[in-house]
């Protein structure tokens, strides 16, 4: 097991020496602390991937759709655990082995005041560059919600929806995600 101490870097390696379910991610060579979600974003979570699971129906199975704690390792230097992944069935056994190992096809990050900066800049520039079709970013104090989508290795913003609108899915089609219901 690694004891956490003063490094100028960390790599996968270390990364998977941590106690199981020890509060760090992997980002660009540092390891990130943050503290458990608060239950706002638990709830926003669970509500999440209650109408990602309604939506896919039977063919959950054939993708893989999970929610945090989960690694994905993108590289030597950064081992992310997005809020919510999901992994089309077409690339399901290209990335899903022991761990998830690639870029996921959905990711959705909710915002929290201890993770916002990795969020919003870091984790969002990591997805791009190792290509993640969709990013969505839920934000439960403006309660709103931007989706990314992926076009030529760069992220355009496809939508921003607030709290009584609807965000739609380009990943997943006819998939929408009612704000009102979200966050109320």
């Amino acid at each position: 097991m690694l004891t956490v101490e003063k490094k100028k870097k960390y790599t996968a390696e270390d990364y998977m020496q941590l106690e199981e379910g020890a509060p760090f991610q992997l980002i660009n060579y540092d390891l990130i602390m943050s503290p458990t979600p608060i239950p706002l974003h638990q709830v926003i979570s669970r509500r999440l991937i209650s109408a990602i699971s309604d939506f896919l129906g039977d063919k959950i199975d054939d993708g893989f759709l999970v929610y945090a704690p989960m690694d994905v390792k993108l590289d030597e230097g950064n081992v992310l655990q997005p809020d919510i992944l999901y992994v089309t069935p077409e690339r399901k056994a290209q990335v899903v082995k022991e761990r998830v190992e690639g870029a996921p096809d959905l990711v959705i990050e909710i915002l929290s005041a201890s993770n916002a900066y990795y969020d919003l800049r870091q984790k969002k520039n990591i997805y791009e560059k190792y290509g993640v079709k969709e990013y969505i970013i839920i934000d439960p104090i403006e309660q709103s919600a931007e989706l990314y989508t992926l076009k030529d290795g760069i992220y355009y913003q496809h939508q921003k929806a607030q709290n009584n609108e609807v965000l739609n899915s380009n990943l997943l089609p006819g998939f929408s995600i009612d704000l009102s219901n979200l966050f109320k």
